[in-house]
């Protein structure tokens, strides 16, 4: 069980990343489809952010603490901050892999659950995987 609650915080820290990275992006987005990325960007990081309480509400039922202070959310995260702010196409080629990174941690988690005999996180981490391939598809086809 510890393996799967340690996993469910890499998930909630890759995540919050995500959010923060593709928000950042938001403000940042420039050039000729600014108004198309812009929006985009919104609605992704919207959708990102809404998964960070259920994923920590998924810790805590399994009667632990979800981390605390941004400093130990980013080393949990499996993906890297970024400090600069890279062209448009930079942003969603960087969004792309970041993502990649989440499909990988929420499939780890799923084993774990399984595994665990914990259905209920394992269909929400399902249904998380869902989503995040759906967002794979997106990001593939704006860096093409």
């Amino acid at each position: 069980m510890e393996q799967l609650v340690q996993q469910l915080k890499v998930i909630l820290g890759t995540n919050f990343n995500l959010y923060f990275k593709s928000h950042s992006f938001h403000w940042n987005i420039e050039g000729e489809n600014f108004v198309e990325y812009h929006t985009y960007l919104g609605e992704f990081y919207q959708k990102i952010f809404t998964n960070v309480d259920t994923i920590a509400e998924k810790i805590r039922m399994l009667d632990s603490y979800a981390p605390t202070g941004l400093s130990r959310i980013m080393e949990l995260s499996a993906i890297e901050e970024t400090d600069n702010i890279p062209d448009d196409k930079g942003m969603f080629t960087q969004l792309k892999t970041d993502n990649d990174k989440m499909i990988i941690q929420i499939k780890a988690g799923i084993v774990l659950a399984n595994n665990s005999n914990e259905d209920a996180i394992s269909n929400y981490l399902q249904e998380l995987l869902d989503q995040h391939q759906l967002h794979a598809w997106f990001l593939r086809s704006i860096t093409k």
